[in-house]
């Protein structure tokens, strides 16, 4: 089985949005570039980030995401994100009306049905969480394995927190990867088991 790995760009003070789901310039390094990241020629960063994200992008096999984000994205357009091959959906709710039942997506209705759905179409590979409140739930039940953050130079004061609604301590080894990129700091550290 891959490792399970909680992700996101995040503000200096960690949050993923505004309350009002707004990002902000958290993702002003996507696009502050002149490396293509991918193949829709709007991504481009640094030629160190895109040395750093470019092969974990290729490592995910699926990724993990809340109802809200999903709604937010509308569904990105019926394509996972970055390239990746499926996304599991956390919701009590059954998909859109009209959505594509093609579509590489799953609807689940808990973090455990969602990390068993992942790991299974996954395999050996990466198995992405996105950070916020499902990401903070699947660290509370132990299962992720490393955390990444992509640090932008921007404090929130408030907004959706990055561990999402963890009230508890968890403990994460040193950082293993710290990466300067154009507007972004990349880190990345192992939970401590």
């Amino acid at each position: 089985m891959g490792n399970v790995v909680m992700n996101a760009s995040v503000s200096m003070d960690g949050f993923i949005a505004a309350e009002n789901d707004d990002p902000g310039p958290l993702f002003e390094w996507l696009v502050s570039g002149d490396v293509p990241l991918d193949d829709s020629g709007v991504l481009k960063v640094s030629q160190t980030s895109y040395d750093h994200i470019r092969p974990y992008w290729d490592q995910i096999g699926v990724t993990i995401a809340g109802r809200h984000v999903f709604d937010l994205t509308d569904g990105w357009d019926g394509t996972p994100p970055s390239g990746v091959d499926h996304a599991v959906v956390v919701t009590h709710r059954p998909a859109p009306e009209g959505w594509d039942p093609e579509a590489p997506f799953h609807f689940v209705d808990s973090i455990e049905a969602a990390l068993a759905k992942a790991q299974e179409l996954a395999g050996d590979r990466v198995v992405e969480v996105a950070a916020g409140d499902v990401g903070g739930q699947v660290l509370a039940a132990g299962l992720v394995d490393e955390v990444r953050m992509d640090v932008a130079p921007v404090v929130f004061g408030s907004g959706k927190r990055y561990f999402g609604s963890v009230d508890a301590q968890h403990l994460l080894e040193d950082p293993d990867v710290v990466i300067q990129g154009s507007r972004v700091l990349h880190l990345r550290y192992r939970v401590r088991r």
